[in-house]
């Protein structure tokens, strides 16, 4: 029993921060999010199973009425995004592994997502948001709940484009977190919304590395095999 109500007290350990307090967990959690992060940057597939560790240390902390963790607020879209990363990064995981064959661990070549997979991903964004904001509604999530359901949808549109090496992923965790770290801040969890800040210029820094990265391996593959024009005219 001992042993039981020490892990409870690590599991609900906070940090005090003025007049507020932090969960361990939530900070934990995010710790992961963003080693994970410098794994998809790196394209390793690592990545994966580091970001479902902080995935299911986070589901706990945003449905706060549930586990007592002293948050009223239920961010249903943010706790509902945590079993969407975990499913999607199982898939995630399981692509980068069978395109690794060349041992060096980089998993994916990226790409730039078509004309068609970008208005596709578009019309989700949106459409997406827009159904399942009543939803969220009626389940008690918190206001403003079309900006919940707005960060469900874009980070398992953006989970999914890293799963498949579009560039363009990085992108959509942009415009994630523009709506969703003021909700986090007035919802107050701010570790997770300084967190998100953080991951603003981030992703920012991810995109262009990939961008150089599909241009570098394109100009290999180009040199490797040139076209068979070219080598006639020659």
């Amino acid at each position: 029993m001992e042993s039981l109500r020490w892990l409870i007290d690590i599991f609900n350990a906070n940090i005090p921060v003025g007049n507020s307090s932090l969960l361990v967990r939530e900070v934990v959690g995010n710790i992961f999010g963003l080693a994970s992060a410098v794994g998809g940057m790196r394209r390793k597939v690592w990545a994966w199973p580091v970001g479902i560790v902080g995935n299911l240390l986070l589901l706990t902390v945003f449905v706060g009425s549930v586990f007592d963790t002293g948050h009223a607020a239920n961010l249903l879209g943010q706790a509902g995004r945590q079993i969407m990363f975990i499913a999607v990064s199982v898939y995630g995981y399981r692509r980068w592994k069978q395109a690794s064959g060349d041992g060096t661990g980089t998993a994916v070549s990226p790409r730039w997502a078509t004309g068609r997979e970008r208005w596709t991903l578009g019309v989700i964004m949106i459409v997406g948001t827009i159904a399942l904001t009543p939803l969220f509604r009626i389940l008690g999530s918190y206001e403003p709940v079309w900006a919940d359901a707005w960060t469900f949808v874009g980070s398992l549109l953006a989970t999914w484009g890293m799963a498949k090496g579009w560039v363009e992923f990085w992108l959509l965790w942009v415009i994630v977190d523009v709506v969703g770290v003021p909700l986090l801040f007035s919802a107050g969890y701010y570790a997770s919304a300084f967190m998100y800040l953080f991951y603003g210029g981030f992703t920012l820094a991810g995109f262009f590395i990939w961008w150089r990265a599909r241009n570098r391996e394109q100009a290999l593959v180009e040199t490797a095999m040139p076209d068979p024009i070219t080598r006639t005219s020659a």
